[in-house]
């Protein structure tokens, strides 16, 4: 492969990837009524979140270190978040604030104060809206409520298509891509139509390994094993997104479910296989009927974060560079057991393997771990060694490797 012949991102895409963390909140008539998924006949007069404070979302997610917030402005029960033009089944037939309120506008204002980007699940599958069945007409439906919250709600990281409940379902993507275009053309766009960001295939928050930043196909949902067909105009560099509930299988809200909070071990874990694997880890808090996010998944997901800075806010050497070899020098006898790896994503993805070897005593090079794909970030963790150096050597390339960092730690002591 020639190096006029390497996918690389956009500048969206390399910042959305810098990004790493995102906090969903999965939020509205369904925390009211204890469904996953609601039918759409479920009144609106149930939702009324009589503390709601987007503020204390934001505060949450800043202090576990999350970059980024997606709310579900409308899931597919069709109930809406903001007080939409389009249908009167929104926050404004509700008693909250008096049906003059707004959790869209509340918890974009919220973003912004924080300084966390904001983003936006709008689901193409609506169980309420009487003209769901006629294609034009939807589609034309559809088209109004985007446009709002493309246009009222500021700037945009993340518009975020659901293909659940959509299996099969020809929707107008050519126009509705093009809105993101027209009015935040900077916002990734999940998975599809022409998607700039895709799915990683399953809602356990992992990515398989390898997990390339190049891809032509993506599973549309968890329900069926067919793949997405996108637009011709799809770039060819489409990074992963792994989502995933702070709660086993529960993405809404339901009471006296504390226990299905996944274990501390098992979140790290998670972090280890999605951004540990280079892709973006999007962990959902979901509030609850006081519309506040529950202090023992803040609890959680703060000490998860705060265990990952532990462990790897200070290397004990790094080095950048290119070539087909990196070291970095350590004291004689220091512990190691963590390398964290980052190629220069705007040049490409171009390692396809390396291995990582540790310097012994007698100044010889022995293996401690290796892989494929490097691309936005690899983690690797092994047995504690004790070294006097650090090296990677990439055995096969498709162009010159261009490495953004080489860090080594001792993440475990």
């Amino acid at each position: 492969m020639s190096i006029e012949q390497l996918a690389v991102p956009s500048l969206q895409q390399l910042r959305w990837q810098d990004m790493e963390l995102g906090m969903f909140c999965h939020f509205g008539i369904n925390t009211f009524t204890g469904n996953e998924w609601g039918d759409g006949t479920d009144p609106a007069s149930l939702f009324n979140p009589t503390q709601f404070d987007a503020r204390q979302w934001t505060r949450v997610a800043r202090r576990a270190g999350f970059r980024y917030l997606i709310l579900t402005a409308k899931h597919h029960d069709g109930f809406c978040l903001w007080p939409t033009r389009t249908t009167d089944y929104s926050v404004k037939s509700s008693p909250w604030r008096d049906g003059k309120g707004d959790v869209v506008k509340e918890v974009a204002e919220a973003c912004r104060e924080d300084g966390i980007g904001f983003g936006i699940y709008l689901s193409p599958w609506d169980r309420h809206e009487p003209c769901y069945p006629e294609k034009e007409a939807y589609d034309d439906f559809y088209a109004e409520q985007l446009t709002e919250l493309l246009t009222g709600y500021g700037p945009l990281v993340e518009v975020w298509f659901d293909g659940a409940g959509s299996e099969g379902r020809e929707y107008d993507w050519r126009r509705i891509i093009s809105l993101v275009e027209k009015y935040q053309p900077d916002a990734m766009r999940f998975n599809m139509g022409v998607p700039t960001i895709r799915w990683v295939g399953n809602e356990d928050g992992v990515a398989p390994y390898p997990c390339w930043n190049t891809a032509e196909t993506a599973r549309v949902s968890m329900f069926t094993k067919d793949m997405l067909t996108w637009l011709p105009d799809t770039p060819k560099w489409v990074p992963a997104e792994c989502d995933v509930p702070i709660r086993n299988q529960s993405w809404f809200w339901h009471p006296g479910e504390e226990s299905k909070i996944r274990p501390h071990a098992e979140l790290l874990d998670i972090y280890y296989r999605s951004v540990g694997h280079g892709c973006n880890l999007l962990l959902n808090l979901a509030p609850d009927d006081r519309g506040l996010i529950p202090d023992a998944d803040a609890e959680a997901a703060i000490a998860m974060l705060d265990e990952v800075r532990r462990r790897f806010a200070h290397p004990l050497a790094e080095a950048s560079g290119k070539g087909d070899e990196l070291t970095v020098e350590l004291p004689n006898g220091t512990t190691v057991d963590h390398v964290i790896l980052m190629e220069d994503i705007s040049k490409g993805e171009r390692i396809r393997e390396y291995v990582v070897e540790a310097r012994g005593a007698d100044g010889g090079w022995a293996p401690v771990a290796g892989g494929s794909a490097v691309g936005h970030k690899k983690i690797d963790r092994f047995d504690p060694v004790k070294t006097s150096a650090i090296r990677v050597r990439v055995l096969r390339s498709v162009a010159e490797p261009h490495f953004r960092h080489l860090r080594v730690y001792n993440a475990e002591a």
